[in-house]
């Protein structure tokens, strides 16, 4: 064969190196969902007390140290991106399945999540059926079509993401047309979404920043993309930053209108569809489009988050952390993990009859800060406590996106802290009993992208 030629003879292909620095970013961004802030909303508001736009930021500023630290391991582990891998190999395995552990809870949730929402806003638009009737039929929907193996294209996400953009601007257009048209002699108007001193509370923001993370979950997704990204040593890191920071400057700006057209101290009609009713204030016929939007991005979301806990799920059973008959089992027509996909739907319709949308960010989220949290202890022993020579720019991001998620953590309502540790607790203790006190191997495996 040429010397010119790209793979020689018995050399196994390999992953074509195609995605430059805007595909990778443009990935990022498509994941995460550019309408990401609007669904939690009320959510937001009601914890913060109003100062959505400062807690987005806040949060924004956690993620971008987080994101540097995936993206510096990402370089260390380009085929086995995940929070789990880098905690286990850099600090203990131990750990690293407490992160795992964690992660099962992020998984199972997302899913939780979306059902909640779509089921609230499927009531507003058809109030004959009852919001639990709703919740039934969209997990029904999500089970049924992940046993079927039915698989969302990229073209799809990509005119999905196309028509996010379009009600965006629209959202914008109508935004800026009504507030012209009400005018406000309050100087302190403009300033009110970033800080009101008669709602601001310190305890407040950062209760709302712990919720406000949920807007930046999926960037650690880039990471995955090592093998396919043009020099991933140098890009990965990049488009990870840059995510964060496109996905804060969106976010922030879409809360802002909406914080400035339904003023804090009104209360919403529905805090779980908060958005829409803002929104329709500017332009009515916004309540049915971005209603519509948000249904379709939220079913996307869960539709793919449950194959994705399925498939977490399946991986944790093929390596007998769970039990290998039911877990470990894949369906020989559809190829697919078909009894966790049924077992995930039943935990998600069951949680979403008892939870809260707001319960449920928060119970998401405590799994997420626990996972962002392995990952900046990870990058510090990393590049830091094993480095030869002791760098700033090695220890200054990692420390600082540790204990920003730590505070954020931390400042977790009561009873999210309590569910979420009772489900830590269950699972460090069948970690405990499966290993023999962790003197025996136990692992997790990411699911497929």
């Amino acid at each position: 064969m040429k010397s010119g030629s790209a793979v020689s003879i018995g050399e196994a292909p390999r992953l074509r190196r195609a995605l430059t620095l805007r595909d990778l970013i443009l990935y990022g961004v498509i994941v995460i969902q550019p309408v990401a802030p609007m669904s939690p909303f009320g959510a937001l508001s009601e914890r913060g007390r109003g100062h959505v736009v400062t807690a987005i930021l806040i949060a924004m500023i956690a993620m971008l140290f987080t994101g540097i630290s995936y993206g510096r391991m990402a370089r260390v582990y380009p085929s086995a991106g995940s929070a789990f891998t880098y905690v286990a190999q850099e600090i203990h395995p131990s750990l690293g399945y407490v992160t795992g552990w964690s992660m099962v809870m992020d998984y199972m949730l997302n899913p939780l999540i979306c059902i909640i929402w779509c089921a609230q806003q499927a009531h507003e638009f058809a109030s004959a059926i009852p919001v639990w009737g709703w919740k039934i039929i969209f997990a029904a929907a999500f089970t049924l079509l992940n046993v079927r193996g039915i698989k969302t294209s990229a073209r799809a996400n990509m005119a999905m993401a196309a028509g996010m953009c379009a009600v965006i601007l629209v959202i914008f257009m109508a935004a800026v047309r009504y507030l012209l048209g009400h005018a406000h002699h309050d100087p302190r108007f403009l300033t009110r979404p970033f800080y009101d001193a008669q709602t601001f509370t310190y305890r407040g923001l950062f209760g709302g920043t712990a919720i406000a993370v949920l807007t930046y979950i999926g960037f650690d997704g880039i990471s995955t993309l090592s093998e396919e990204a043009e020099n991933p040593r140098r890009n990965i890191l990049r488009a990870t930053v840059l995510t964060c920071v496109a996905i804060g400057v969106l976010s922030a700006a879409e809360v802002y209108i909406a914080q400035l057209i339904w003023p804090a101290a009104e209360p919403f009609p529905n805090p779980d569809t908060a958005y829409v009713y803002a929104v329709a204030r500017a332009w009515a016929p916004l309540f049915g489009i971005v209603g519509v939007t948000l249904v379709v991005a939220n079913f996307g979301s869960g539709l793919g988050a449950q194959i994705a806990a399925a498939r977490l799920l399946y991986g944790m059973g093929r390596s007998n952390a769970l039990p290998k008959s039911f877990f470990g089992a894949v369906d020989p027509k559809q190829r697919i993990p078909r009894n966790n996909v049924l077992f995930v739907g039943a935990v998600a319709l069951l949680g979403s009859l008892f939870l809260s949308y707001g319960r449920g960010i928060e119970l998401l989220n405590f799994g997420a800060l626990i996972a962002f949290m392995g990952v900046n202890a990870a990058a510090f022993v990393r590049f830091f406590v094993r480095a030869q020579r002791k760098k700033a720019e090695n220890l200054v991001p990692p420390l600082l996106g540790l204990f920003v998620c730590l505070a954020l953590w931390l400042s977790l309502s009561g009873p999210a802290k309590m569910l979420g540790s009772i489900w830590m607790i269950v699972g460090v203790a069948f970690g405990l009993w499966k290993t023999r006190g962790f003197r025996e191997p136990l692992t997790f495996e990411a699911p497929a992208e």
